[in-house]
């Protein structure tokens, strides 16, 4: 018998990391917990390795988990890009384990090990990707799609452009830019809203935002939208968690006929499951069940249809693949959230869609509403709703380095360290609070 020798070879280690918090341009759309700030806060990380090799990622921004990241610098570097279940092992022991449990009432996912691992998961698979000379996708399994469907999504909003102009409207605009700062507060302004949307994005489904405005007013929007786009085009809706159970049995019964799912009508799951039983329309969910500890009960109680994944809350990459392995194991669907995202981010999902073995559903995008765009050769495109993987080994994607430093300038020019729709929503209503249940 042979015995092969292989002769022993060091590999790649991470020598620097490095952490840029961004700002960049947000309207003032309206959610359960009050109003988008006139920028919103992401954190571009970047891993080089000693053979200067360097990989990029992208997460919601946050000084305190900006500062998380620069905490873990010394477990980071030094390590081998490769060996990712090492990393997230250490990191592990040094932050102490998390649950969904610490999101609490909070409106988002606010937790640190989840964002840091993330954005060191998605950083090396970028290197990984460009050392082996592959895309990220096939280091998920291969590539099951060359195209990623995503959905339009709707916000009820308040007129303005976001960023310097705050709530004002910027002029000589016209399409979807000019669309963008137009104010949606009433069924007609949704439909014009969803109506440039889809014409410049292409779009062949539809999200709308609630939580913002009383029942009647948003699901007399889902209703114009249904006669406007009719039944070829699906419709869902998210009234973030914020209604009772008996106004989401109400209304949910009246949307059963035109909705191709209904996200988060209540809060926890056993009111999610109280409420299944009750409705023919699938439920979806990114807020009762968050994370791989809330998969039993979800599973003994009946939580929901559909789990909307994000890999920033989740885990990275690697996780939502197992996450669409235990959803196909107990009958669930798997779709993706998503948040004020530019483009290393909208990449790295496109890499994960293409990947997955089941997407029934297109995917959630906030990608239209930013202007802004930190990577070369500018946005990505839109062909009838979809996005084409990026070409190229890693994510395909790499930083336009002058609009990182003045997303950069942005940052430290605006003074937002953290989201907080409700104090934006304080400086034009004093007496709104946030409440996590509402109507």
């Amino acid at each position: 018998m042979q015995i092969a020798n292989f002769s022993a070879k060091k590999g790649p280690v991470i020598k620097e990391i490095r952490i840029t918090p961004i700002a960049v341009v947000d309207p003032p759309l309206l959610n359960a917990a009050g109003l988008h700030a006139p920028y919103a806060l992401r954190t571009i990380v970047e891993l080089v390795t000693a053979d200067g090799v360097s990989g990029i990622s992208e997460i919601p921004g946050n000084e305190q988990i900006d500062q998380s990241l620069g905490n873990a610098a010394d477990i980071i570097v030094g390590s081998d890009p490769f060996h990712l279940s090492d990393i997230q092992r250490r990191l592990d022991r040094f932050f102490g384990k998390e649950s969904a449990m610490e999101r609490g009432d909070t409106p988002w996912d606010q937790r640190k090990l989840v964002h840091v691992f993330s954005a060191i998961e998605v950083a090396c698979l970028d290197i990984i990707g460009k050392i082996i000379n592959r895309p990220v996708v096939d280091l998920l399994g291969g590539k099951m799609r060359d195209r990623v469907p995503f959905a339009a999504y709707l916000f009820f909003k308040y007129e303005g452009a976001g960023g310097e102009q705050g709530f004002g409207k910027s002029p000589g605009e016209a399409g979807w830019a000019a669309a963008r700062q137009e104010e949606a507060v009433d069924p007609q302004g949704i439909v014009r809203q969803a109506q440039a949307m889809c014409k410049d994005f292409g779009f062949q489904s539809i999200k709308l935002k609630g939580g913002a405005f009383e029942p009647r007013l948003e699901v007399d929007s889902m209703h114009a939208l249904f006669r406007e786009f009719g039944p070829e085009i699906p419709l869902r809706f998210d009234p973030n968690a914020i209604w009772k159970p008996e106004t989401a049995l109400r209304y949910g019964k009246e949307m059963e006929p035109i909705l191709e799912y209904l996200e988060d009508p209540v809060r926890g799951q056993e009111n999610m499951a109280w409420l299944r039983k009750q409705l023919g329309t699938p439920l979806a969910t990114n807020m009762c069940t968050t994370s791989f500890d809330d998969i039993p009960s979800s599973i003994r109680l009946g939580a929901e249809d559909i789990i909307l994944s994000d890999h920033h809350f989740w885990g990275g990459l690697r996780a939502s693949i197992e996450l669409s392995r235990i959803c196909r194991t107990f009958g669930r669907d798997l779709s993706m959230h998503s948040n004020s995202h530019l483009g290393i981010s909208l990449a790295a999902m496109v890499h994960l869609g293409a990947a997955l073995p089941d997407m029934p559903y297109a995917l959630d995008t906030h990608y239209p509403w930013q202007p802004d765009e930190v990577i070369k050769g500018g946005k990505l495109k839109f062909e009838e709703g979809a996005v084409a993987v990026p070409a190229g080994p890693g994510l395909g994607v790499e930083i336009d380095r002058d609009v990182l430093d003045r997303l950069h300038q942005n940052y430290l020019r605006c003074g937002f360290r953290k989201r907080d729709d409700e104090t934006e929503m304080k400086k034009i209503h004093p007496e709104w609070s946030f409440q996590p249940v509402r109507w």
